[in-house]
């Protein structure tokens, strides 16, 4: 039977060191976990789960709290669990899936029956109801989002107020002068879903800073309200030159109603996206975009709830840097009349 020793002589390493990339206590640099991971792939080991668990007193398993709810873009959503469980793979910790809609009491019932030894948390509120129990739990927690107050928390997120900034920085730079967002749908600024209010925020500040005249509109996901929405906007802003659009459902019907509206992009309205780059590419013209980056975000995740497992410090809160990426969809302000 094949031995850790037998995966370390195999992989030039220390046996502590396979440990550790099995069960993550301590950051081990990308190419030694990667000769790791194949020796142990080439070898055929397989560590025994329960004797893991009855030496580190832990499940070596990670509670993941994902959104399924109204409002909520699955496809994306689904994108941050595959990142969550890969990482957490990685690292030999099995994911054990939470719905959001259990709330206070499903985070309670993970932690009286210690199935998980830490749990992610997604879809985070700027007031959310989870915030207290998360503080006070015995196992540690990460945080995807941020709540309005994070003291005391693990998170981490894209900087979407950044994001939306620089979308309308980017416009305003060519030249445009009338701006719109289309959001999230209406249930996810109800619920006070941070990365939502935080977007508009940074849209609405950076037009007032730009001398930019800016609307904002909450957009629901069927592709029937979206091009009622749009036939609304362009109705009551007919000198509209650029869209902002942070709801990755709302993508494709709106460039059809913008189509039908008789705008042609990027030449008479230019297009922003606030998503995933997958998105970017299924869509013509190829959307100017910045990316949310949940495989990055996923991994950070894991990362930073893995060191407060083997009880290292960590910062209090992790902020993606966003970034523009320029394709076809932008072009500079058609000129009035």
């Amino acid at each position: 039977m094949v031995t850790i020793a037998d995966v370390a002589k195999h992989a030039g390493v220390a046996p502590s060191t396979v440990s550790y990339v099995l069960t993550g206590r301590r950051a081990i640099s990308a190419r030694t976990r990667a000769k790791v991971r194949d020796s142990i792939e080439l070898l055929g080991y397989h560590p025994h789960a329960g004797a893991r668990s009855l030496a580190s007193n832990r499940a070596n398993v990670v509670a993941l709290v994902l959104p399924l709810r109204t409002g909520v873009n699955v496809p994306v959503a689904m994108r941050f669990v595959l990142s969550v469980v890969t990482a957490a793979r990685e690292r030999d910790q099995d994911v054990l899936l939470v719905t959001g809609d259990q709330g206070v009491s499903g985070i309670n019932r993970i932690s009286a029956s210690a199935m998980a030894d830490g749990l992610v948390v997604m879809d985070v509120e700027m007031h959310d109801e989870r915030v207290p129990l998360l503080r006070d739990l015995p196992q540690p927690s990460v945080l995807i989002g941020f709540p309005a107050d994070a003291t005391g928390l693990t998170c981490v997120d894209l900087d979407f107020s950044s994001a939306g900034t620089l979308c309308v920085d980017h416009l305003a730079d060519l030249g445009h002068r009338e701006v719109a967002l289309l959001g999230a749908p209406r249930a996810v600024y109800e619920r006070d879903t941070g990365f939502a209010h935080r977007t508009m925020a940074g849209f609405t500040n950076a037009a007032l800073r730009r001398g930019v005249h800016a609307t904002t509109r909450s957009c629901e996901t069927d592709p029937a309200e979206v091009t009622r929405t749009v036939a609304a906007l362009l109705a009551e802003r007919p000198g509209l030159t650029a869209v902002v659009v942070h709801n990755e459902s709302a993508i494709s019907p709106l460039l059809a109603a913008l189509r039908t509206g008789g705008r042609r992009v990027p030449e008479d309205v230019s297009v922003v996206a606030i998503c995933p780059d997958e998105v970017t590419d299924r869509v013509f013209p190829p959307l100017t975009s910045v990316q949310i980056p949940t495989e990055d975000l996923g991994q950070r995740a894991v990362e930073l709830l893995m060191a407060k497992l083997a009880g290292q410090g960590v910062a209090p809160a992790t902020l993606l840097t966003p970034r523009l990426v320029e394709r076809g969809s932008c072009g500079r302000a058609p000129l009035p009349g």
